[in-house]
């Protein structure tokens, strides 16, 4: 049996404002912030309101809004940061690395030769966030 959502996770906080967040994007059914731990300068994270663990359990009618908006960031992380590229990184259950319990997809801007960052658990300062994330709402329109 799948595990149960869990309403206490820190990205349901995060949406509920329990604990802040630099945001870049927010419509009905979806928020993109910084991540505070980022692989790669620009890393974002696409989370859908919805609550669901993963992309196992949610409802279908979730992902058309989720991937417009992971797009829209794509496009914007890519020119905020003059990137070659951008990856997209989803996982789910903690075979695949998931360690928050609620579907997001990491968009992160890519540079030729340039290795992500280990997921070491280091958080980036909070100005840099901010610059970061004034960046990407510049890039797309906000």
């Amino acid at each position: 049996m799948a595990e149960a959502y869990d309403p206490g996770n820190i990205f349901a906080k995060i949406l509920r404002g329990e604990i802040p967040s630099h945001r870049i994007y927010e419509d009905d059914a979806v928020v993109a912030f910084m991540d505070v731990m980022p692989q790669g300068v620009g890393h974002t994270l696409v989370v859908p309101k919805a609550p669901s663990r993963n992309i196992l359990d949610a409802d279908p009618a979730t992902f058309g809004p989720l991937f417009a908006v992971v797009q829209k960031v794509a496009v914007a992380v890519k020119k905020a940061f003059n990137a070659d590229g951008v990856t997209l990184m989803q996982f789910n259950e903690p075979a695949s690395g998931q360690t928050v319990y609620h579907l997001h997809v990491h968009v992160i801007p890519r540079f030729d030769g340039v290795p992500l960052k280990p997921h070491s658990g280091q958080m980036e300062k909070p100005e840099v966030l901010a610059e970061n994330a004034g960046k990407i709402r510049a890039a797309l329109g906000n």
